[in-house]
C-alpha cells in the first residue's frame, strides 16, 4: 500500500479563488448558451416561425421538426433511448436540406456540432427553402 503525501490531501486554493473560478467559468458557459440561442432563434425565424420559441422545452423540438418537414408526433420518439439519436440525426438532415444544405452538413453541423451548424445558418446567407417534395 503506497502513502499519499500529505501535500496531494491539502486544499491550497483559498475559498475565495475557487468561488472567482467558478463564477467565471458560468459567466463564459453562460455567453455561450446566449451565442448559441440566438443562433438558433435566427434559424426559426428565418424559417417563418416565432423565435421565442426556442426558448420554451419541447415546443422547440416540435417547431425544429416542423421547419423540418417531419410530423410532430416524432417528439415521443426523443423520449426512448438509443431511437432518439436516430430521429436527430434524420431531422438534422431534413432541416439542411430544409435550407439548401447537404447531408453531410445536416450530420456534422447540425448533428454532431449542433450549435456551430445552427449560427452558420441562423447567420449565414442560407434562406429557408422548404421542405423538399416527397418523390
Amino acid at each position: 500500500m503506497t502513502m499519499i503525501p500529505a501535500l496531494l490531501l491539502q486544499n491550497d486554493v483559498p475559498p475565495a479563488v475557487g468561488a472567482a473560478i467558478g463564477g467565471t467559468m458560468l459567466i463564459f458557459w453562460l455567453v455561450i448558451a446566449v451565442v448559441f440561442i440566438a443562433g438558433l432563434w435566427k434559424v426559426f425565424t428565418k424559417a417563418g416561425q416565432p423565435g421565442w420559441a426556442v426558448l420554451v422545452p419541447f415546443y422547440n423540438l416540435y417547431i425544429l421538426m416542423k421547419i423540418a418537414g417531419k410530423p410532430g408526433w416524432w417528439l415521443v420518439l426523443y423520449l426512448i433511448p438509443f431511437v432518439n439519436f436516430v430521429i436527430a440525426v434524420l431531422v438534422a438532415i431534413s432541416l439542411a436540406k430544409a435550407f439548401g444544405r447537404t447531408t453531410a452538413f445536416g450530420v456534422v453541423m447540425l448533428f454532431l456540432l449542433s450549435g456551430i451548424g445552427y449560427l452558420i445558418l441562423g447567420f449565414g446567407s442560407d434562406k429557408y427553402v422548404g421542405v423538399p417534395a416527397a418523390a
